[in-house]
């Protein structure tokens, strides 16, 4: 299938082909189509599925039917996203696919001065990207006013349940017009959310390209049983050893984040560290430096993750396993994505065990272990795979690791399986 038997008007073709884009992927296919007819959407999509633009397209479309006049300009498009990270790579998107369309869009975002966003919509916009607090201070203080809106999506709902907005999220729902198109996408659908999902949306159509909770089926998968004091010891050794170009590491906290691209660089390995501290200009310094291979791994929290869009990322690391099942299938979706191959390693202590347990449990994969290592802890009889294993021999498999890595072909590791 090509964009253009989508329906799509001439400006937004130009722009994607200007972008390079020449088939749509799965959910691009599915939700193109559907919004353009003006029905809500439930998407239930991993990261790196092109599920950006399988709302950005129809809305900018939609949009552009209306003629464009001078003057102030009503909001009619609104994208509510978790962070500020995710919410500038989604205004990127919209000036790649708009550029054409003469729409105007901004994006507004907490941690920074209010001031220039301010200066940014006083004339009205016709497209707002937008994070829930931010937003809802700008409509308090009268800045941002939705009266008008006609479509409404939100994006990482329940990234922005973990995150602790869905109570913002809500607040924004009630201000919004009754009369109105809504795309709603998550990466999984707990219940909070599909509650949610139920109370704000209008007979929509289902759209499942990933199933849930599922992890992304072209990612080769490992973890490494070992001590936490040698956790850094351990990533050094990997990062040196497999030769890994660019990788993204997941740190649990703040200062952990921090110390890990402190190690990394006295082992002399290009890192720098993102996360909430971090003024937002640090942050865009350092993402840019990455994309652009300046920096050979990118230490990052949950928080600071959600939005990084790199091509040809070929690993993530979790460093510290989280504690959020989910959480796992939102890291490891960084990498292998629009159908190219990646690989996730995740460190696991013997306190983490419990972690691993939990997301074996949700992504219903068995995960091969790396037996073969230097910094393998000495007792590991607490982790055998037959102290975990329930029996279910239907659970899928993510052997392929195996057969690419030198150390799985030597000898077969057991398996993570629940």
């Amino acid at each position: 299938m090509t964009f253009e038997q989508l329906g799509l008007i001439e400006p937004i073709l130009k722009a994607l082909k200007t972008e390079g884009y020449t088939s749509p992927t799965p959910i691009q296919q599915q939700a193109i189509p559907v919004a353009l007819q003006g029905k809500d959407i439930l998407g239930c999509a991993q990261t790196g599925t092109g599920k950006t633009a399988a709302f950005a397209i129809p809305m900018l479309q939609t949009l552009s039917k209306e003629k464009i006049t001078k003057g102030y300009r009503y909001t009619r498009g609104l994208i509510l996203t978790p962070t500020r990270e995710l919410a500038v790579q989604i205004d990127e998107s919209f000036t790649a696919y708009g550029r054409h369309t003469g729409l105007q869009h901004e994006v507004i975002f907490g941690g920074v001065p209010q001031t220039q966003q301010v200066l940014s919509i006083r004339n009205g916009v016709d497209i707002l990207i937008a994070t829930p607090g931010r937003l809802l201070d700008l409509i308090d203080q009268g800045h941002v006013h939705l009266d008008y809106l006609e479509m409404f999506v939100l994006d990482e709902a329940d990234r922005m349940l973990d995150m602790g907005f869905i109570n913002d999220v809500k607040k924004v729902i009630r201000l919004l017009p009754k009369q109105k198109q809504t795309l709603f996408f998550s990466a999984t659908m707990p219940p909070q959310i599909q509650n949610l999902a139920n109370a704000l949306l209008q007979q929509p159509e289902q759209i499942e390209v990933t199933p849930v909770s599922s992890t992304v089926e072209t990612i080769d998968q490992a973890v490494y049983m070992v001590d936490k004091k040698d956790k850094q010891s351990l990533l050094v050794h990997l990062l040196k050893e497999k030769n890994i170009a660019r990788s993204l590491v997941f740190a649990r906290t703040k200062h952990g984040a921090d110390r890990i691209a402190k190690a990394l660089n006295n082992a002399n390995i290009k890192a720098d560290a993102i996360h909430g501290d971090k003024a937002q200009s640090a942050r865009q310094r350092a993402l840019l430096n990455f994309k652009t291979g300046r920096l050979k791994v990118l230490v990052a929290t949950d928080i600071a993750a959600r939005g990084i869009d790199v091509d040809n990322l070929t690993h993530v690391i979790n460093f510290d396993l989280p504690n959020v099942p989910e959480t796992y299938v939102h890291r490891i979706g960084r990498t292998g994505r629009a159908g190219a191959s990646g690989v996730a390693f995740s460190f696991c202590d013997r306190e983490e065990r419990v972690y691993l347990k939990d997301i074996v449990r949700l992504t219903a994969q068995t995960i091969p272990v790396a037996e073969e290592h230097p910094y393998k802890p000495v007792r590991s009889e607490g982790f055998r795979p037959s102290a975990v294993n329930n029996g279910n021999s239907n659970n899928r498999s993510n052997n392929s690791y195996r057969q690419k890595q030198g150390t799985f072909n030597r000898r077969r590791g057991p398996l993570v399986n629940i």
